[in-house]
């Protein structure tokens, strides 16, 4: 297969190579966000390393993807954090309860991280109107609540910047998308009574959170969930909600967490099955010409291989949706 551009013949794979170099594919990193832990910590930090250098690694990333976000100000924090909380994080004067509740030790490098993941989902969603398509290595920190923090999560960064998107006039209408195994119930209870975000959550039934809250739509699953049921709830559920929701952004939690190898999961999916649901939500946004920003949420699998593999899927599916 041959044609003519750029003042050459090109075959194929080089036309591939050329999609590849002009699609916009931004995505937010930087170094802080592998936070150290005590070791045999549970929460795997190392994938905010190794992730990068695998998506440069495959070519699915170039260095000139990543952008570097600046600590994000209070401002979009406070708008839906309360400030008594959220200055009590900044300070470092959180209780032992409050701390362990979250499962990291706070220091100033935390706060540091956490202001910098925010602003990384805010900055990536307002990339993706540009680009149809924004990433952060890190975020997805969905437990994280109007007043407290919780399960390694303490600044909810698609709150922070969907609620961002809508007080700007980015956008009228924000769908998320949480598809991790736990279910979002920071972002249920921060927009609870919000009409311009629709919160929708599909989760294992059984599984931490034990007290849920109640998003817009939960869609909960029962242990041992399989692909194929996984993938047709899905599948019965996300188009009739953007008919419905008729969002004008979506931002999507892509935890791979509901893999069958994953410690804290419970339910039975597969590589495969993980991607075809990334999949699914991107070639639905597409379709429907919705901007979307992904992060990367949670993903607990004993092998590191197996976490940073199903999270390269998901950037690997983004680049098959939006740059061809």
């Amino acid at each position: 297969m041959k044609a003519a551009f750029f003042g050459g013949s090109l075959s194929f794979l080089q036309l591939c190579a050329v999609a590849l170099s002009i699609c916009m594919f931004p995505i937010a990193f930087h170094p802080v966000f592998k936070y150290p832990v005590p070791e045999g910590h549970r929460f795997p930090m190392d994938k905010y390393e190794l992730l990068p250098l695998q998506l440069l690694r495959e070519g699915i990333a170039e260095e000139s993807d990543f952008f570097s976000p600046e600590p994000i100000d209070m401002p979009p924090v406070y708008a839906v954090h309360e400030r008594a909380y959220a200055d009590r994080f900044m300070a470092g004067t959180l209780s032992r309860q409050e701390i362990r509740r979250i499962g990291f030790e706070q220091t100033p490098l935390l706060v540091e991280r956490e202001l910098r993941i925010a602003r990384g989902t805010v900055d990536g969603a307002l990339k993706a109107f540009e680009t149809g398509i924004a990433f952060n290595i890190a975020g997805g920190t969905h437990h994280a609540s109007r007043d407290a923090g919780e399960g390694f999560c303490m600044i909810n960064d698609h709150a922070v910047a969907a609620q961002y998107l809508v007080d700007h006039g980015k956008a009228s209408q924000v769908l998320i998308v949480d598809l991790d195994v736990h279910q979002g119930n920071g972002t249920a209870d921060i927009f609870t009574g919000e009409p311009r975000v629709f919160t929708f959550s599909m989760h294992a039934k059984n599984n931490y959170p034990f007290r849920k809250k109640q998003s817009d739509l939960d869609v909960e699953l029962a242990d041992r969930t399989d692909d194929s049921t996984y993938l047709k709830l899905l599948a019965d559920t996300l188009p009739g909600l953007i008919d419905r929701v008729k969002p004008d952004f979506i931002f999507y939690q892509a935890g791979v967490d509901i893999l069958a190898t994953d410690k804290l999961g419970r339910l039975s999916c597969t590589i495969s099955g993980c991607r075809q649901r990334d999949e699914m939500v991107f070639q639905t946004a597409k379709e429907h010409g919705i901007p979307v920003q992904c992060s990367m949420g949670g993903g607990y699998s004993p092998h590191i291989k197996t976490i940073i593999d199903a999270h390269a899927n998901t950037y690997r599916v983004a680049r098959q949706v939006f740059c061809f």
